[in-house]
């Protein structure tokens, strides 16, 4: 009898060991204080949550989904070689410890999805584009198999729905990837998606409205190319832009790529500057771009600089040299000037459109007309009449075909956002007809912005003819970035 009672004794402590030891998902207050403070950029604090909330519970799997937020903020947003060797190998430790989750529950699939899209999104800044095809593969399937198993849980709406969208959309240049990957995507179904969680009210929409509140402006502005309610979504949610670094990041960068310069210098300048935020050489370069857009040369060129001297990754370096070196040369300081462009082809990659842009320049060792550049800058900073005064009248000061080409190109932007959109078109055409065989982009952009402004005005078919206008055009240097554009557009109308 004692032997059978010692027995039923250890079958009772097995199983009461396997119970205590069964892993969960628990949203806690301590979880969502981390979450909350993560999102901020806050990653000290958070951090420390997240030990806490260990300790609280070893079992609970939320901390350990959050431990990736951190690596991947960090590691997204510095691209520091030092953090990439210490922290990427975390993302397999912490996915081969979610696998222990119990698999019957839809954040077993959401936790995994979630991690393997953010080492997707880090591999692509470090260059690893295969890898990040797979991972972008993984959390995809996922993300849909959660969508059949779970119709009910609305928590992976929201990467679910992004990535739709953005394979709806890939451009020329990487749909091999997605083609060799199996990947199918609806640009109209994602962003459905993704506009339902944004604005929604359930459990799941509230506890990362954090998150939906960063990645939704910016596929309205991107994918949609609804600017102006990419930003009124930022306003009406009255988003903390003071405490919240990732929103203030959002608003910044948002408000600088649609020409509201003064707002993008406002929000960077007011943001907290605690030092439990993480500390992020991007500032310095949308306010140094913010400076340059308003000829503030003196204020931009040390930002300028600072930025490309203390970041440590390869992403818009060479676009920060480009225009630190447009900065000295209208200084008129040619030293500086070139010393600036020398370093363009030592440094950074050309993984982005505008550091290609900027490489491809500074092979020319052509100097910009100043005058042009002028005029692009303001144009790019919202300081719209300025930038017409400098070009007004004066066409036939430029004689070289470029500079002919660049001329009719930057009359056509100045216009659009004056809203005379039929001579904006008029410019735009002839920008078309001049740069069908240059190299230069002018003409590929043109043919976008004036499918952009026919379809603000519903005559979807004429859209159409300028978006593939805009995608025929080969070997300019902005070739994906206006291609998913341009494709978007076309999913748009149709």
């Amino acid at each position: 009898m004692k032997q059978r009672s010692a027995h039923i004794v250890l079958i009772c402590l097995f199983f009461a060991n396997s119970i205590c030891a069964q892993k969960v998902y628990d949203f806690n207050a301590t979880c969502i204080q981390a979450y909350t403070e993560v999102n901020k950029l806050k990653i000290a604090p958070a951090t420390a949550l997240i030990a806490k909330a260990k300790q609280q519970n070893p079992q609970n799997l939320v901390p350990v989904l959050l431990d990736a937020y951190t690596d991947f903020y960090i590691l997204f947003l510095l691209e520091n070689p030092a953090d990439y060797a210490q922290r990427f190998k975390n993302f397999e430790r912490t996915i081969d410890v979610l696998k222990e989750g119990p698999k019957n529950n839809p954040l077993y699939n959401y936790c995994l999805s979630n991690v393997y899209i953010h080492r997707a999104m880090v591999s692509l800044k470090f260059g690893h584009f295969w890898d990040a095809g797979w991972d972008i593969r993984r959390s995809f399937m996922l993300a849909e198999e959660n969508n059949k198993k779970f119709p009910a849980f609305t928590g992976d709406d929201l990467l679910y729905g992004a990535l739709h969208g953005i394979v709806g959309t890939v451009p020329k240049g990487y749909q091999w990837l997605t083609n060799l990957l199996g990947m199918r995507g609806s640009q109209k179904q994602g962003m459905a998606l993704v506009a339902n969680f944004a604005n929604g009210s359930d459990v799941w929409a509230k506890l990362f409205s954090s998150e939906s509140h960063f990645i939704y402006p910016y596929l309205l502005f991107h994918l949609q190319n609804e600017k102006d309610a990419a930003l009124a979504f930022i306003k009406d949610k009255k988003l903390d832009l003071v405490n919240n670094h990732l929103h203030a990041w959002t608003a910044a960068n948002l408000a600088l790529n649609h020409k509201a310069s003064i707002e993008t210098k406002n929000i960077i300048e007011n943001r907290n500057k605690s030092t439990d935020y993480l500390s992020l050489p991007f500032w310095d370069f949308e306010l140094g771009c913010a400076k340059l857009y308003a000829l503030d040369l003196d204020a931009a060129t040390p930002l300028l600089t600072k930025y490309t001297e203390q970041f440590k990754g390869n992403f818009y370096i060479k676009d920060a040299l480009q225009k630190l070196s447009w900065a000295n040369f209208l200084k008129g300081d040619m030293r500086a000037a070139s010393a600036a462009r020398k370093q363009i082809f030592l440094r950074g990659g050309t993984d982005t459109d505008a550091d290609k842009q900027a490489l491809k320049e500074a092979k020319t060792g052509v100097w910009p007309n100043p005058l042009l550049l002028k005029a692009r800058l303001l144009t790019d900073g919202g300081y719209t009449k300025e930038a017409l005064a400098i070009l007004q009248g004066k066409q036939v000061l430029f004689t070289s075909a470029g500079d002919k080409l660049e001329y009719v190109y930057r009359i056509g932007r100045i216009y659009e956002d004056m809203g005379k959109d039929t001579e904006a078109i008029t410019y735009y055409k002839q920008t078309i007809q001049l740069g069908a065989n240059q190299t230069a982009y002018f003409a590929a952009r043109a043919a976008l912005q004036a499918g952009q402004i026919l379809e603000k005005r519903g005559q979807k078919q004429e859209a159409i003819a300028f978006y593939e206008q805009c995608l025929s055009m080969e070997e300019h240097s902005y070739k994906n970035s206006l291609d998913q554009r341009a494709k978007a557009g076309i999913a748009r109308c149709k």
